[in-house]
């Protein structure tokens, strides 16, 4: 029973729970599983820093993070029981969380950005150019693509989906997962010119 104050072993990692005894993190969902309010309370404490930083990149702003963020874990309790221990509970909730995201955007998103930017040119610029930039800066850019650029952006570059994945989970075609990468990239490149040529 998850109460008051001991460890929990979470496969190798130790971390602080509300508890009588030692628990492993298969107790914890055992106590989810039960609806048991102090073991819903320290999942969402473990996990909800690292998923708000999910949100965050596919939300516009921090309050629609943070809708993204309470709907999901709101799914994630009420879903608990198909857990089927394979994998780490981290991964599977941020599945959850990638999931809520999307679902914020209907596909209405990708038809409305169909005619963007030109295809004539393609920004070339050194890869320091983003290491350079702060996460802050970074996130802030990415928030600002219009909503399928960024949706596409963040499951291909920084959640490793291929074209394909991509396209079956937002119900696109391929190429135009491929042409909404290219365009937040090359929008992505102007704003970061945009920047430098301020800052000299």
């Amino acid at each position: 029973m998850c109460q008051q104050t001991a460890i929990c072993i979470e496969g190798k990692q130790l971390v602080q729970v509300n508890t009588d005894a030692y628990v492993t993190e298969q107790d914890l969902i055992k106590g989810c599983l039960r609806e048991n309010q102090q073991c819903q309370a320290e999942v969402f404490r473990l996990y909800a820093g690292k998923m708000l930083g999910v949100c965050l990149r596919y939300a516009r702003h921090r309050m629609e993070a943070e809708d993204i963020l309470q709907d999901a874990f709101i799914r994630v309790f009420d879903n608990i029981a198909q857990f089927q221990f394979k994998g780490s509970l981290e991964s599977w909730i941020r599945q959850i969380v990638v999931n809520t995201a999307l679902k914020k955007y209907q596909q209405k998103s990708f038809r409305d950005e169909e005619i963007g930017i030109d295809e004539h040119y393609d920004l070339m610029l050194e890869p320091s150019i983003y290491a350079d930039l702060h996460e802050e800066e970074l996130l802030n850019l990415i928030a600002a693509l219009p909503d399928g650029y960024r949706l596409v952006f963040n499951l291909y570059a920084i959640e490793g989906y291929s074209h394909g994945e991509i396209a079956d989970m937002l119900g696109i075609e391929v190429g135009t997962s491929r042409s909404q990468l290219l365009k937040a990239r090359r929008m992505l490149q102007e704003k970061i010119v945009e920047m430098q040529k301020i800052a000299v």
